[in-house]
């Protein structure tokens, strides 16, 4: 079975074309951060509509 594919790959790729002289690590780092952040947004955003749905 194989590995999922890293969904931070494509959106790095994409910010290291767009900003020349950024570390690779850089990217990635800001990338994974911005992913993180996100994913906690929607989740509250979900937590919120679902409590609104129960009352």
């Amino acid at each position: 079975m194989s590995e999922p594919a890293d969904p931070l790959a494509p959106w790095t790729d994409r910010l290291l074309r767009l900003g020349g002289g950024v570390a690779p690590e850089a990217a990635r780092s800001f990338v994974h951060d911005l992913y993180v952040r996100a994913r906690a947004d929607i989740d509250k955003e979900r937590a919120e509509a679902e409590f609104e749905r129960e009352e």
